[in-house]
């Protein structure tokens, strides 16, 4: 305290030596020697008062930086925060990209896991492609953009900003898969719809049926009351009227199960059990024609928490449409295989050597109603994706490597 207080009485003293010593130089302006002896008094006043004023100033510790504003900032505090910026960009929830330049085709690198993991084997079956679609997306706009990979075609949300970081004009790509989101609501969405159409053309229909049945019921009793041909005439056309309702109701009755599948009960279920009713219950139909139906699980033990029995129709519905698409093969095969993907997800593969699956139609299978058979109905894929989607998973048709169909159940 008393060192600081005699600083300050010498800061005061130089102040006041120096208002001095201007003063007298100002009064001896007439005299050169006055003149040059003030200026040295003025200069000696003001190198104290410097010293004192350069004692009295805090002192940064030794080894902190000041930043830009003045204030100091720990050095450890600046790189924990760094750290954790990173931390935040490495693990958020969507993909991010820099693209080299602010327009035209320019070098695409991955800055976080996501956009890594999207580039992984066994997600986009080409990068060269999805860059090609990231270059090619606007500036501060939304896009959805498609694009393959090895479980099919897989539609993602991206926006692009313009930056310029250290001098350098460059895009930042955000994308965000939303394939699943997308399925899920469709479904809702014709879930929905169906549900309306049948409950309305059942009220209809089922009426229709019945008068016309009575009808011709009645029409046997009046028979002989009537001219033969007229009595002929309007058997044939009520008895068509009650067949073709009767159908009707029946079709009818098979879309609106879409609408009302039972709640799933999932327990944990073996993948080798399952697999091995499978092959009892449809095995010996594929031997019969020539052919053999086979089935792997790797490891042996996987399991997965599902719906028994919802599990089991979605894969015997994939297997009639394999047997159905090779009927017209001298030795037909299908193959299901069972193994734990990347990030540690089940997937079942169920691949067919039959004709495989036309390109302009790959995208309308799953449709409710869609059909590329002649007495098709749209109901068999609809009803697949419904009961996948139902017990957490999602099921995609994807390229085959070899001649057939290609479908991929995941969980």
């Amino acid at each position: 305290m008393a060192s600081e207080r005699r600083l300050k009485l010498a800061v005061w003293a130089g102040a006041a030596g120096m208002m001095a010593a201007a003063a007298g130089a100002h009064a001896a302006a007439a005299s050169p020697r006055l003149l040059v002896l003030c200026v040295l008094a003025a200069l000696l006043c003001g190198a104290v008062l410097w010293r004192g004023l350069a004692r009295l100033a805090p002192r940064r510790p030794q080894g902190v930086p000041e930043l830009g504003i003045g204030l100091p900032f720990d050095r450890q505090d600046l790189m924990a925060a760094s750290l954790a910026l990173e931390a935040r960009l490495e693990h958020a929830p969507i993909a991010l990209f820099r693209i080299e330049q602010l327009s035209g085709p320019g070098a695409v690198t991955p800055l976080n896991a996501n956009a890594r993991r999207l580039l992984a084997p066994g997600r986009a079956c080409a990068s060269p492609q999805l860059y090609a679609l990231l270059n090619a997306q606007p500036i501060d706009r939304r896009s959805l953009i498609t694009f393959d990979t090895e479980r099919g075609a897989e539609r993602a949300l991206v926006a692009v900003t313009a930056l310029t970081l250290q001098g350098a004009a460059q895009r930042l790509a955000a994308l965000m898969p939303v394939e699943s989101e997308l399925e899920a609501e469709a479904l809702n969405a014709w879930r929905q719809l169906v549900h309306v159409l049948t409950h309305e053309i059942m009220n209809s229909l089922t009426p229709v049926a019945s008068l016309s049945r009575t009808a011709y019921d009645l029409l046997d009793e009046l028979h002989g009351d009537l001219p033969a041909d007229v009595g002929e005439d309007l058997g044939t056309a009520l008895d068509a009227i009650s067949r073709r309702a009767g159908s009707l109701v029946d079709f009818v009755a098979s879309y609106r199960s879409l609408s009302n599948l039972p709640q799933p009960q999932a327990e944990r279920v073996r993948l080798d059990e399952l697999f091995g009713r499978l092959d009892a219950l449809l095995g010996p139909a594929w031997r019969a024609r020539g052919g053999r139906a086979a089935f792997s699980v790797e490891p042996a033990s996987l399991e997965v928490l599902v719906d028994p029995g919802q599990l089991e129709q979605a894969l015997i519905n994939l297997l009639k449409n394999a047997a159905e698409a090779t009927a017209g093969v001298a030795a037909p095969q299908a193959v299901v295989s069972a193994r734990l993907s990347r990030g540690g997800r089940l997937r079942i593969d169920i691949v067919d050597n039959g004709p495989g699956v036309p390109e302009a139609m790959a995208a309308h299978i799953f449709t409710p109603f869609f059909s590329t058979k002649k007495q098709g109905r749209g109901i068999g894929l609809a009803m697949v994706r419904q009961l996948v989607h139902g017990n957490g998973g999602t099921v995609r048709h994807a390229r085959s490597v070899t001649a057939g169909a290609r479908f991929v159940v995941t969980f």
